[in-house]
């Protein structure tokens, strides 16, 4: 549906105030907007990497870029920074982000590549940030933190760390917000490839989206099976979120960094934007950040 490709097109959130889809373009540092009524693109560049954006409660986006959380005023495009997290490491960024149930921003870092294939490990973290902008680092020695999502009765958290090539189950405090007990629910088979985002639909299934896998697939939580897959027209899957009047399109993300010129030259798709119709489940409506 957005043919306007993206280097590392990630974290899709369906806007139903602005009938729209937004999304980050990690590695061309740009929030972007995209409209289903227009067809049109709107973009904001900002001034570092872009691992995630979130809806806000008074409107506008809370961003995490670099290793900053901030605001990101859409009409003036300002970004305004709110705090500054692991500035002893300058190689480290934030990458994938969701606020909760009750309006706090959880968002991840990682270790970049320092050559193609090579990262130093375990050097991430997942990070909390309250409405009242303090935060609190959750997780410690991750290598990617990404796809993350809750219950449906929110007492579960749901996080991805992509190098792992697993989800985990937290138990999760709503009151507090904090996550403890890692468990082990589902560890992707070799075809599937790396983990990298996810959402959760009505019925409180996960959906995981595959990073040269070339696909998003569904697990029960509860077995910690795979109950469907869903094949796309590209390898690199990065993420996936329920949208459309009444969330029953799933919206796919979807880059092309990473792959070869030879291997461009065949996937013309790669880049893109995806829906996803006739799943039979919806999704839910995504939390705002409560500041």
């Amino acid at each position: 549906v957005v043919k306007e490709k993206n280097r590392m097109g990630e974290c899709p959130v369906w806007e139903e105030r602005e009938n729209a889809l937004v999304y980050v373009d990690i590695n061309s540092q740009k929030v972007c907007r995209w409209s289903p009524l227009t067809n049109e693109v709107q973009s904001v560049s900002v001034d570092a990497r872009v691992g995630s954006v979130a809806l806000r409660q008074c409107g506008g986006y809370v961003i995490a870029l670099g290793t900053r959380f901030a605001f990101l005023d859409w009409d003036t495009q300002a970004v305004t920074t709110i705090t500054e997290v692991e500035q002893d490491k300058p190689n480290n960024r934030f990458n994938d982000g969701k606020v909760d149930p009750k309006g706090r921003f959880f968002a991840g870092t990682m270790a970049e590549e320092t050559a193609p294939g090579v990262r130093a490990r375990r050097q991430g973290a997942l990070y909390t940030l309250f409405p009242d902008h303090s935060v609190i680092k959750q997780l410690d020695q991750v290598d990617i933190s990404n796809g993350l999502d809750w219950s449906l009765d929110h007492r579960t958290f749901f996080h991805i760390d992509s190098l792992a090539y697993a989800v985990h189950a937290f138990s999760y405090d709503v009151h507090t917000g904090k996550i403890a007990c890692p468990k082990l629910l589902y560890h992707l088979e070799k075809e599937e490839r790396m983990p990298d985002g996810m959402c959760i639909d009505a019925e409180g299934k996960l959906w995981v989206a595959c990073i040269d896998g070339g696909r998003v697939i569904r697990i029960d939580p509860e077995t910690g099976k795979r109950i469907q897959t869903v094949r796309l027209p590209t390898p690199r899957i990065t993420s996936c979120c329920f949208g459309g009047k009444d969330y029953s399109e799933m919206y796919v993300t979807s880059a092309y960094d990473g792959l070869d010129e030879a291997t461009l030259a065949k996937e013309p798709h790669a880049g893109e934007i995806f829906k996803i119709t006739g799943l039979g489940v919806k999704g839910i409506p995504q939390n705002f950040y409560a500041a």
